[in-house]
């Protein structure tokens, strides 16, 4: 194939999956491509960032392999190209006349790139879901007959999954916010979209050389005694499993193999292998997905996160209006007085359900004798979630959770350097581990950053860790 013949192919390709013609950059890096030029030598004969080419030619790889069905990128653009023609060509082989280039034979007469757009291109190319035979464990999935809203979220995350090709999500927020009920809704509107489906919870902190015999052997469908027994050979195994058929996993519970009294997301000792683990799976080319529910996200998740790469991390927030169904559902009267209640709880739905029952319990049901309070209620059961999260935090966090808890405005950044008496790095890893970890509100006021903490959360401070 010309360079001609490469940028109407990729052409066609592109208009098919967004409607739009390539444009001047996009056409630039494609024909720098085929001629076998760097990213860096493309930008500079266009007079731009290298950093910006790369970007156009991420998001052209990802339209072409979503297209195509099968990981394409700019070391095997051009040669993909070429199989995928020698495979229309052969399949005309009784009908056309060929000439022999390259060792390559081509059909003589024009080369019509819309053939390969509906033609199959590779044993490797995914199935068609209504042809994909389903296997699936979620005997760690838990059964939750409620959802409530989440349509903006569910549609975000399948369209990263299975528009995008994401291979690793990560799914973060506070305990109750809903991950798992997100993630379980998820699979069932996804799983035909899939080969494989297993859903796993680290709870327990399951070691990752478990882990990988318990996905070798689902996805293998052998015994435990026929697997190879060296981890490096299993993880090998995997990783071809990952590669040949589209396979969704789940791992619920991330955060019980981090550390408790560091900050965010150290491993436990025996642990660490995890780290090269997701790292693996978020730049190893394959049709798989990882969805990773957890307080915290891997670091090397936040270091693969980006727009334009198959890593993402989605932080869940509150339920807002859809909370409503929960005070409905417990039987709240009031309904004007509702959204406060959502306000104050952050419309997290495990603190609603439980702030739900109290009113229920002890005020006849009415949300305005219960805001009638001066002080926000934490109820035991409340305090018992709050406290295992917060057991994981460093004392320097819980420091600056005291501090921002005792204020009655958020702080700014250098409030903060004031207040606390540690030195500026040390102050801004903590509260990059405390944002991470979903604890500490940011807002934008007079173009400078504020920060705060919710208000369940600033109570359960200050009655359960006051400042020595």
């Amino acid at each position: 194939m010309d360079v001609k013949e490469v940028l109407k192919f990729a052409d066609d390709l592109v208009f098919a999956k967004t409607g739009k013609h390539l444009d001047d950059l996009q056409e630039a890096v494609l024909r720098g491509t085929v001629q076998g030029q760097r990213y860096s030598k493309i930008a500079e004969d266009l007079h731009c960032t290298e950093g910006h080419v790369k970007d156009v030619g991420s998001e052209l790889w990802k339209i072409i392999s979503d297209k195509l069905g099968e990981d394409v990128n700019k070391s095997n653009f051009r040669a993909t190209l070429e199989r995928l023609q020698f495979s229309i060509v052969s399949s005309h082989i009784a009908t056309k006349d060929f000439v022999g280039i390259n060792n390559v034979n081509l059909c003589t007469e024009t080369f019509h790139s819309s053939e390969l757009l509906n033609k199959p291109s590779h044993p490797s190319q995914i199935p068609k879901p209504n042809n994909l035979k389903l296997h699936q464990d979620l005997t760690d999935a838990p059964d939750i007959p409620t959802f409530y809203g989440r349509t903006e979220e569910l549609t975000t995350l399948k369209k990263w999954i299975i528009q995008e090709r994401c291979r690793l999500v990560a799914l973060l927020g506070l305990s109750g916010i809903g991950k798992t009920t997100l993630a379980v809704q998820l699979v069932q509107q996804i799983q035909d979209k899939f080969e494989y489906v297993i859903w796993r919870s680290l709870r327990s902190s399951t070691s990752l050389e478990t882990l990988q015999q318990n996905l070798l052997q689902f996805l293998s469908n052998q015994e435990q005694a026929k697997l190879p027994i060296s981890t490096e050979e299993q993880l090998s195994h995997l990783k071809s499993y990952l590669q040949k058929y589209r396979c969704l996993v789940i791992l619920d519970d991330v955060q019980m193999i981090f550390s408790s009294g560091q900050l965010a997301s150290y491993y436990k000792p025996g642990y660490e292998n995890y780290g090269l683990f997701f790292k693996l799976i978020g730049e190893l080319s394959h049709h798989s997905c990882f969805i990773l529910n957890s307080w915290e996200p891997p670091r090397e998740i936040v270091a693969l996160t980006g727009k334009n790469t198959p890593v993402r991390s989605f932080y869940l927030k509150g339920l807002g209006k859809a909370g409503d169904e929960i005070m409905r559902e417990a039987g709240l009267v009031e309904e004007e007085q509702w959204q406060d209640l959502i306000d104050t709880y952050r419309g997290n739905p495990l603190w609603l359900k439980l702030v739900a029952t109290m009113i229920q319990d002890l005020f006849n049901s009415k949300v305005s004798d219960y805001l009638n309070y001066d002080k926000l209620i934490v109820c035991d059961d409340l305090q018992s979630i709050l406290h295992q999260q917060f057991q994981h935090l460093s004392e320097l966090e819980k420091q600056i959770m005291y501090g921002i808890a005792n204020e009655t405005e958020p702080l700014t950044t250098s409030k903060l350097v004031e207040e606390i008496k540690v030195s500026p790095s040390e102050l801004f890893s903590a509260m990059q581990s405390l944002g991470r970890r979903s604890l500490i509100e940011k807002e934008q006021q007079n173009e400078q950053s504020i920060f705060a903490i919710a208000p369940v959360v600033k109570e359960y401070v200050k009655r359960c860790f006051p400042q020595n």
